[in-house]
């Protein structure tokens, strides 16, 4: 718990705070995706960003990054029924109609761990909301516990990475003669080929098994994959997958697989 307090300062963008909750947050909250909500001023309204370690379809990503989806309304619903306190969403309690509960269901999700923050004052409004899951996983009081004193660190972790990202994306939005700002595009630093590798690595797939989608050699793809983490500066290849989407390095490529992470 310590490792993960002393880590969360250093969090200022969203690849970081990917990774941060892949280490010993991890022992703490187990979860394969994370969805989190911060109250954007700009849009008057909570912004979702969902962060994932196994594929999702990317129809249900959108649902869960939803803030009126029927799924997301429940949950939100579930927490103040539970005063504002750390609870557990039963998906099997809801309605099956809704295909974002039905397909979390069919992949083994049968909890959501859920928690936020709201203003102070003001229990009607959302600061930050946090949404956990993990297939075949049925949290208990244990894992509430750990929210209830996670909560903190995920709060300010995460509105710091949200007012970073900001920040930068102004900074970086050249204005044109009619005082117009111009969209900055990321330059990214990786070829086409070690592109479509990396969504394979996305997507969780070896490097014998992208070998045999790409019809070239095991020892070529990790060649690929040295490369990739070299060029975005990552350390695994969890991190060089944030840091892609952090740059969005996936936006303008087809999904090959049909998953999708954000």
């Amino acid at each position: 718990m310590l490792r993960v307090v002393e880590a969360a300062p250093q969090v200022r963008r969203r690849h970081q705070y990917f990774v941060w909750c892949q280490g010993d947050f991890q022992r703490w909250l187990p979860h394969k995706f994370s969805v989190c909500g911060s109250y954007d001023r700009d849009q008057r309204d909570v912004v979702f960003d969902l962060f994932n370690s196994v594929p999702v379809p990317e129809d249900i990503a959108e649902r869960l990054k939803n803030a009126r989806a029927p799924l997301m309304t429940a949950a939100l619903q579930c927490w103040r029924r539970a005063r504002y306190q750390a609870c557990r969403l039963d998906l099997v309690l809801l309605d099956k109609t809704d295909p974002a509960v039905r397909i979390l269901l069919d992949m083994g999700y049968q909890h959501l761990l859920i928690h936020g923050v709201t203003r102070p004052g003001r229990p009607e409004e959302l600061e930050s909301f946090f949404v956990f899951g993990q297939p075949q996983r049925l949290y208990d009081d244990p894992d509430l516990l750990a929210l209830e004193m996670l909560l903190p660190c995920l709060h300010t972790a995460y509105q710091r990475v949200c007012v970073t990202e900001r920040q930068m994306v102004s900074a970086r939005l050249p204005m044109t003669g009619t005082s117009s700002p111009v969209p900055y595009q990321r330059v990214v630093p990786i070829t086409e080929r070690e592109r479509e590798i990396l969504l394979w690595v996305r997507d969780g797939l070896s490097n014998q098994q992208i070998s045999e989608k790409l019809g070239i050699s095991a020892l070529t793809v990790k060649n690929h994959v040295q490369k990739i983490l070299r060029k975005l500066g990552a350390a695994n290849r969890a991190q060089a997958v944030a840091k892609a989407m952090t740059m969005n390095a996936f936006g303008a490529m087809p999904h090959g697989s049909g998953e999708a992470y954000y």
